[in-house]
């Protein structure tokens, strides 16, 4: 069977998010379902924007709305662990962007990596349903390098 695989860009993460996994992320077989794990992408991204003054519905003007969403588990996740989010963007245009997002928890002393995960965002207008360009501020926000305002 193939099977996605991330590549993550080299430079250190945008945003690092905590979000302990909770009782109601579990499923049937008692690890993080994976409806739970999209669920930790979005608040890892909330937090990310929060974090910097922004919300999805404004970043310096714009809008965003997720066109697709990747995920490749590689471990399992349980009731008391903490996961770390580490967040990169990639394949920035005028109009869109992906997020990366490299999910992981500490047990025992070692790192476990639980999955890795992409995000197509699309600038957007939800008054008119349209499509928009990016603005300086988002395109600043997804840079590596850390503006000085």
């Amino acid at each position: 069977m193939a099977r996605v695989k991330l590549k993550f860009p080299d430079e250190n993460p945008l945003f690092i998010a905590t979000i302990p996994v909770r009782v109601g992320d579990l499923n049937y077989a008692d690890h993080v379902g994976n409806d739970s794990i999209l669920s930790i992408i979005h608040e890892s991204r909330m937090q990310f924007l929060r974090s910097r003054g922004y919300s999805e519905l404004y970043i310096g003007g714009v809008s965003l709305i997720m066109a697709d969403v990747m995920i490749a588990y590689k471990g399992e996740s349980f009731y008391g662990d903490t996961l770390t989010v580490a967040i990169h963007s990639d394949e920035i245009t005028d109009h869109s962007f992906d997020l990366l997002y490299r999910i992981s928890t500490i047990r025992g002393g070692n790192t476990i990596e639980i999955a890795h995960a992409k995000t197509g965002m699309v600038c957007f207008d939800y008054n008119i349903r349209k499509i928009m360009a990016m603005s300086v501020a988002l395109q600043k926000l997804l840079s590596p390098i850390q503006y000085v305002v």
